[in-house]
C-alpha cells in the first residue's frame, strides 16, 4: 500500500551490465552494479545514499531519473512507473526531475556562456524566450547566490564553487519537485562545500525539494539526509533515519564507514575499524554475504546464504545474519 506523501518508491531494482568478449562480442559474464534495491523518498525529505566508490550509488541515482534502463525492477514517481510511457511521459517527467552532478564542468557546453547554460531547459521546453529568458536566467542566477552579471562569462573563467552553483540553477530552472545530488560537494575546496550544502538545504526548504543524495562521506550526508541508505557492491546494508543509523546501526559496514571519518574532538574518537582483505568484485559475485570476506562478525552461514534487508527495529532495516550492534553514539 502506497503511501501519499511518498513522492519516490523504488521497488526491487536491478542493474546488470555485460562484459563482452570474444569474437561476436556476446557477454561472457555480467557486472552487478545494482541487485535487488528497494526504498522510498517521501515529499520535501532528503534519503542519503552512502558507500564507498563503485558500490552502485550513482548507477541508482541514473536508473531512478530514468538515464538508463533497468535490468529489474519498478521506479515510481508521483506513483506512476516512470519506465511505462503510457504511464508517465519523459519529458513531462524531466520537468519534475533534474540532477546535479558530481563535475558541473563536464556537464557544460564549454562553447556555450552561463544564460545559455542555465537558459537551456526552458528552451527546449518552449517555456521562455527573449527578454523572458535573460529575466529567468537572472533570477535563476539570484537563487543560488550568483550576480546576474555572470551570465556573461564562460565556464573557464568560473571558480569550482560558482561552476556549481550554476550546475544548481540549471536544475532548478524547470521548477522540479525532485533532484538526484550526485556527490555535487567532492569535486569542490574544502573552502567552498559548506557553502554549497547550505544552499541545498536553503533550497529545499525554500521550494519544498525532495533530494537524492549521493556521497561517499556518511557525515556529509548526515547534514542533510532525513534518512539514510548504506549500499555495497550493489546491495543494500542498512538503511534507518539519520539519527538512528549514528545511534545505533546494526551493520558492520555502516560502523567501519562512520569510524573512517575524521572527527576534530579527540574526546569524542573512537579506534578506527580497518576492513582487511579486497573488495569483491561485482562481476558474477559469488553466493553469500558480499560483505563477508572483510567482516569480523561473519559467520559460515553468511558465506552461504545473502542476507536480506529485514527491519530489525521500527523503521531500521538492516541485512545482517550476525548479532551485531554498536550503541556508542558518535557525534
Amino acid at each position: 500500500m502506497t503511501n501519499a506523501e511518498d513522492i519516490i518508491i523504488v521497488k526491487n531494482l536491478i542493474k546488470h551490465f555485460p562484459v563482452r568478449g570474444g569474437l561476436m562480442g556476446k557477454p561472457t559474464s555480467w557486472v552487478h552494479a545494482v541487485d535487488d534495491v528497494s526504498f522510498t523518498i517521501k515529499k520535501g525529505q532528503t534519503l542519503g545514499l552512502v558507500g564507498e566508490s563503485g558500490c552502485g550509488k550513482t548507477t541508482v541515482g541514473r536508473l531512478v531519473l530514468n538515464l538508463i534502463k533497468p535490468t529489474g525492477g519498478e521506479v515510481y514517481f508521483e506513483n506512476k512507473n516512470i519506465y511505462d510511457k503510457k504511464q508517465c511521459s519523459e519529458k513531462e517527467f524531466r520537468k519534475c526531475a533534474q540532477i546535479i552532478f558530481q563535475d558541473a564542468f563536464s556537464s557544460f557546453d564549454i562553447r556555450k556562456n552561463v544564460e545559455s547554460i542555465v537558459g537551456e531547459p526552458l528552451v527546449v521546453h518552449g517555456l521562455a524566450g527573449g527578454k523572458e529568458l535573460k529575466e529567468r536566467v537572472a533570477e535563476l542566477l539570484r537563487t543560488v547566490g550568483l550576480k546576474p552579471e555572470i551570465a556573461r562569462e564562460y565556464p573557464h573563467t568560473l571558480s569550482s564553487g560558482q561552476k556549481q552553483c550554476v550546475g544548481i540553477a540549471r536544475s532548478l530552472a524547470l521548477k522540479p519537485k525532485f533532484i538526484v545530488g550526485d556527490e555535487p560537494i567532492s569535486a569542490l575546496d574544502v573552502s567552498v562545500r559548506a557553502q554549497v550544502l547550505n544552499l541545498m538545504r536553503d533550497l529545499q526548504e525554500k521550494f519544498n525539494l525532495t533530494y537524492l543524495f549521493i556521497s561517499h562521506d556518511i557525515r556529509v550526508v548526515q547534514y542533510l539526509s532525513n534518512y539514510i541508505a548504506v549500499m555495497y557492491v550493489g546491495k543494500m546494508v542498512e538503511m534507518a533515519p539519520t539519527e538512528e543509523i549514528f545511534a545505533h546501526r546494526l551493520h558492520p559496514y555502516t560502523e567501519a564507514l562512520l569510524t573512517a571519518v575524521p572527527i576534530e574532538d579527540p574526546r569524542l574518537r573512537r579506534p578506527r575499524e580497518i576492513l582487511q582483505g579486497e573488495v569483491p568484485s561485482p562481476v558474477d559475485p559469488p553466493p553469500g554475504c558480499r560483505f563477508y570476506p572483510r567482516c569480523h562478525y561473519a559467520m559460515k552461514r553468511c558465506k552461504e546464504e545473502d542476507p536480506q534487508l529485514v527491519e530489525k527495529a521500527p523503521g531500521h532495516f538492516a541485512a545482517c545474519f550476525a548479532d551485531f550492534h554498536s550503541s556508542e553514539r558518535i557525534i
